[in-house]
C-alpha cells in the first residue's frame, strides 16, 4: 500500500466484506440483514459502502434522516431504506424517493397517514418502533390497541416491520435487563401480529445483539458498528477488521527551545529542547480539542507521538523529540493496527464518536 502524501481516509472494501460475512455467519439462512449506513456510513462514505453491500446482497439499509436516504437513492441504491428518525416536514420527499419511515409516536403516525392519504398511496410500507427500555423513541406496549385501531381505518399504509432497540446488549452485566427487553418485544409482537392478516418482519438486534443474543435474531437484524470493524468487546474485535485508516503527513518540523510555547493560548510550554511536527488535520476534520495537551497520539515510524498544545481547526502539533522522522513522512491517526477505539480510549470516549466525526473534506480513497 502506498504511503500517504496528504490527509486521507482509506476505506478497505475487503475488510467490509469480511465483517459482513462474519456477522452473517451468526445468522440462520432465513434471517435478513439490515445494514446501518447513517452518519455518512459511520464517517466513511455512505454511497460507496451501500453500493458495495448491495453487491453483497444485503437485504435492507437504515439511515437516521430522510436526506441521508435521498443521497443513497441519488447514488443508485435500490434496496429498501428504513429512515429511523423521520420528521413530518420531510414526509413528501420520503415518499417521493421510496423511503420507509419508522413511526414511533402518535403524532408522527397520524401525520404520516395524513400525508400518504393526500398523495393517494396504498399499502405504503412503514415500520412501527416500540420502546422496550431504551427510552429514546418508540410507542409503548399499551399503545398496541390504538395502533391496530388506526390501521383498520386505512389502507394507505402497511406495516413492513415491528422493531425495537436493545439498550445494553454489549454489557453482559446487563443480561437480565436485555432479556426482559426481548421478552417485552416478543409479547408486543405476538399481540400485534395476531390482529393482522399478514406478518410483518420483526427485528431488535444491533451488532452486539447479533453476537450475544441469538434468540433475539427474529426475522432480521441490524448492524452498524460491526460492519465498520468494531465488536464492542476485545474478543469480538479480533474477529472483525476496521475498514478505515486515517492517515496524514508531516508538514513541518520545529525545533523548540526551553521555555518556548506551541499553539494557541500557549497551551504547551517546553521544559527543555524538543522537536515538534505539524500535521494537516484538526478539529474541523474530527480530531476534537479533547485530544490536545498530551491526550491522544499519532503514529510516526511505528512510534507514538503525543499531541501537544491545543488542537487547531486545521492542524495538530505532536512531540517527535525521540522519533527519527522527516517532513513529508506518513502519519497514522488510526488504522487496523492502531485502532480508532484505542485512540478514543485516550479521552474516555468510544470508537463511534471518532469515526463518525471525520470531516467530509478529507479525501476518501477506496481500496477494493
Amino acid at each position: 500500500m502506498l504511503k500517504a502524501r496528504e490527509t486521507v481516509l482509506e476505506i478497505d472494501l475487503n475488510a467490509l466484506t469480511h465483517n459482513f460475512e462474519y456477522l452473517k455467519s451468526k445468522l440462520s439462512d432465513s434471517t435478513k440483514f439490515l445494514a446501518v449506513v447513517k452518519a455518512f456510513a459511520y464517517g466513511n462514505d455512505a454511497a460507496t459502502i451501500a453500493t458495495h453491500l448491495e453487491q453483497l446482497d444485503v437485504d435492507y439499509f437504515a439511515v437516521a434522516y430522510t436526506n441521508e436516504g435521498v443521497a443513497l437513492r441519488d447514488s443508485g441504491v435500490t434496496k429498501p431504506i428504513l429512515v429511523l428518525h423521520p420528521q413530518p416536514a420531510n414526509f413528501k420527499t420520503l415518499i417521493d424517493r421510496c423511503l420507509e419511515p419508522s413511526l414511533y409516536s402518535a403524532r408522527v403516525f397520524n401525520k404520516f397517514i395524513e400525508t400518504v392519504n393526500k398523495l393517494n398511496q396504498k399499502h405504503y410500507p412503514v415500520h412501527i418502533k416500540f420502546n422496550t427500555g431504551l427510552n429514546r423513541l418508540g410507542f409503548w406496549k399499551n399503545d398496541v390497541d390504538y395502533i391496530l385501531s388506526k390501521l383498520k381505518e386505512v389502507d394507505s399504509i402497511k406495516v413492513a416491520s415491528i422493531f425495537s432497540h436493545l439498550a445494553a446488549s454489549e454489557d453482559l452485566n446487563e443480561q437480565e435487563f436485555t432479556k426482559s427487553q426481548i421478552e417485552t418485544f416478543s409479547s408486543i409482537s405476538k399481540k400485534f401480529i395476531s390482529n393482522l392478516d399478514y406478518k410483518p418482519k420483526l427485528h431488535m438486534c444491533n451488532t452486539s445483539g447479533i453476537l450475544n443474543y441469538p434468540e433475539a435474531h427474529f426475522d432480521m437484524v441490524r448492524s452498524g458498528i460491526g460492519l465498520y470493524g468494531f465488536g464492542n468487546s476485545p474478543e469480538e474485535n479480533t474477529n472483525l477488521k476496521p475498514i478505515a485508516s486515517l492517515k496524514s503527513v508531516i508538514s513541518q518540523i520545529h525545533l523548540i527551545e526551553k521555555g518556548e510555547t506551541v499553539g494557541y493560548n500557549r497551551a504547551f510550554k517546553s521544559s527543555g529542547f524538543s522537536k515538534t511536527a505539524t500535521i494537516p488535520i484538526g478539529h474541523a476534520d474530527g480530531i476534537g480539542r479533547q485530544y490536545g495537551n498530551g491526550n491522544g497520539y499519532v503514529i510516526i515510524n511505528k512510534q507514538k507521538a503525543s499531541i501537544i498544545g491545543n488542537v487547531c481547526m486545521d492542524m495538530i502539533m505532536v512531540d517527535i523529540t525521540n522519533i527519527p522522522c522527516n517532513e513529508g513522512d506518513e502519519v497514522i491517526i488510526f488504522d487496523q493496527k492502531y485502532t480508532a477505539e484505542e485512540l478514543a480510549n485516550t479521552t474516555n470516549t468510544i470508537s463511534y464518536e471518532i469515526i463518525t466525526s471525520i470531516s467530509q473534506r478529507i479525501k476518501r480513497k477506496i481500496i477494493k
